[in-house]
């Protein structure tokens, strides 16, 4: 099962938060109150976040975090590869800098990259405003 890091699911909730307050900078604290989450959770998330450029730490007594792009330009590739480093699906996928000690001899060697791409495509093509967007219902019994 592919799964989320609880980090980059809490920082898709964070920037949420952070979007609610256009042009505003943010303390750690208030975003932990509105998110509910542990403000020393909060505060490792929006470091991670600065550091990869998706928020911008402002210092002062105004300071806090803010937005460094909209919502629209935020991907959730973007968001997992801040918080858990690259995708690959396995440790032979190319570029991730693990080494597979099968590598050698493996006929599956190589093979997840096609795989491995079409999932950091999707994950690309879906921005933190299309998360935060109400989806539409859908009927059940239409589908059975």
């Amino acid at each position: 099962m592919l799964k989320l890091s609880k980090l980059a699911d809490y920082a898709v909730v964070i920037i949420g938060a952070l979007d609610t307050h256009e042009n505003e900078s943010v303390s750690a604290s208030l975003l932990a109150q509105e998110t509910r989450l542990p403000e020393p959770t909060v505060a490792k998330v929006l470091k991670l976040l600065s550091a990869a450029h998706i928020v911008t730490s402002i210092r002062g007594v105004k300071g806090g975090y803010q937005l460094a792009r909209g919502v629209d330009k935020i991907s959730i590739k973007d968001v997992i590869t801040a918080l858990d480093g690259p995708i690959a699906l396995t440790a032979c996928v190319e570029d991730t800098g693990d080494g597979c000690e099968f590598a050698p001899t493996c006929a599956m060697h190589g093979r997840w990259n096609r795989v491995n791409l079409a999932i950091k495509n999707a994950l690309e093509a879906v921005t933190i405003h299309d998360m935060t967007q109400v989806q539409p219902q859908t009927d059940i019994k239409k589908r059975v």
